[in-house]
């Protein structure tokens, strides 16, 4: 026997599987009742598409989301019609859109300075504005309305800022590290005077008149920010060694968690005027938003402390030799490696927040879920074959999708960049 007669494959070229074969050969093909399943989920899966694809390009529904793409963005709020006479009513929606270009432009810097965590990120919502753009351009469904500017030119240079700014920051570098964080902190106080008004000329649009995904972001935003600082410190005061404060964290804790979402609604909407004086009248979206941050908090809570207890003892020990009080321990070694630990947990919560903030339309707010139930009900729309039911919610699952995939994909490179699961 040769020597080198063992490392030579005896079987004919032709069946020497390599690459794509090969892998079709070991996972799909490798037996006769593996490929017979396989034949048939493929059958099963062109029909599904076939199916799917022909309902996509034929169905007459498609009118009910692109004439009422105002309405699924922003509800409300005011903006002008063309009627008989010009134009009536005041245009605001402006106001919105100056709103997401700030925004854009502070997501674009922020990919900029931190590249590797929110490049993709920027670069993703650049590229679906524009194709927005390219939607709302071919469809052009609002055309009784009389924009102050276009919907087309919106998306379009709200993809331009993105890009733009993200260029920029590339350039500036860590310079703008600081400056951003005041930006962003300052951003919302401002963005909520812009969009709300009253003040410096602007006329006031209560949020009565908000609507839409403008509702459901705004809910997800103050959720998240307001709950995060709240949630630390509960988590921290569940941990601390004074007993009144341990107990005031943990009841709290352990009584919102075990009371759904929507019974924090149902008080906010209707006990918590009960306790207030009459002249005392406090927003409905308001309410919404400090139940949500409220119910958020005590969840948040609870994952924090659980990154606190899987720090080891010798963290701790190792603090109070180099002579570090409480306050620096917490805030510079144990906190940040206890938020490190729990990020999937976290955006995981952040993500049904999200998705959790639809329960709103239940008492009466119109977010995207009571919005899509108003489009419904129109006249229009009630002589087609099933109505709009499948478009509407189709539509709605596109965008709840889009938001939650962006939000899981920005978690997935935090946790990379980090390390978290590695080291």
């Amino acid at each position: 026997m040769s020597t080198f007669e063992g490392f030579i494959d005896p079987r004919p070229a032709p069946e020497r599987a390599t690459g794509l074969v090969k892998w079709l050969r070991e996972n799909l093909f490798s037996g006769v009742i593996n490929s017979i399943v396989t034949v048939l989920m493929a059958l099963f899966i062109f029909w599904v598409l076939r199916s799917f694809i022909g309902w996509l390009t034929t169905t007459p529904g498609w009118g009910a989301v692109i004439q009422n793409l105002k309405l699924f963005m922003v509800g409300s709020y005011p903006v002008g019609t063309v009627g008989e006479g010009g134009v009536e009513g005041s245009n605001q929606v402006w106001r919105v859109m100056a709103a997401a270009w700030a925004m854009g432009a502070l997501l674009g810097l922020t990919s900029g300075v931190w590249k590797d965590t929110l490049r993709s990120f920027a670069i993703g919502f650049a590229v679906l504005s524009a194709l927005v753009g390219l939607f709302v351009l071919f469809t052009n469904g609002n055309e009784r309305i009389a924009y102050t500017i276009d919907p087309v030119i919106f998306w379009f240079v709200l993809a331009a800022i993105l890009i733009g700014t993200y260029l920029l920051a590339t350039r500036l570098g860590g310079r703008l590290r600081w400056p951003l964080v005041v930006l962003w902190l300052l951003s919302f106080p401002a963005l909520w005077l812009l969009l709300n008004g009253g003040i410096l000329g602007l006329e006031r649009v209560g949020t009565n008149l908000w609507g839409g995904l403008l509702v459901t972001l705004a809910l997800t935003i103050v959720g998240i920010i307001g709950s995060f600082p709240l949630g630390i410190l509960l988590a921290l005061g569940r941990r601390s060694n004074l007993p009144i404060v341990k107990l005031f964290c943990t009841l709290y804790i352990e009584v919102v968690r075990g009371v759904p979402l929507i019974t924090f609604f149902f008080m906010a909407q209707l006990l918590l005027p009960l306790f207030l004086d009459a002249e005392i009248r406090v927003d409905n979206l308001i309410r919404s938003m400090v139940a949500v941050t409220l119910f958020s908090a005590a969840y948040l809570a609870e994952n924090v402390r659980g990154g606190l207890q899987a720090i080891p003892r010798g963290q701790f020990e190792a603090a109070h030799a180099l002579g570090l009080n409480y306050f620096y321990t917490t805030l510079f070694i144990t906190l940040p490696q206890a938020l490190r630990t729990v990020i999937p947990a976290l955006v995981g919560q952040f993500i049904g927040l999200f998705k959790d903030t639809s329960l709103v339309s239940i008492v009466g707010i119109l977010d995207l879920i009571g919005i899509s139930a108003a489009v419904r009900a129109q006249p229009d729309w009630l002589g087609l074959p099933g109505g709009v039911f499948r478009e509407v919610l189709f539509f709605l699952a596109v965008v709840y999708f889009i938001i939650s995939f962006a939000m899981s994909r920005v978690s997935l490179q935090i946790e990379r960049n980090l390390g978290v699961g590695t080291r």
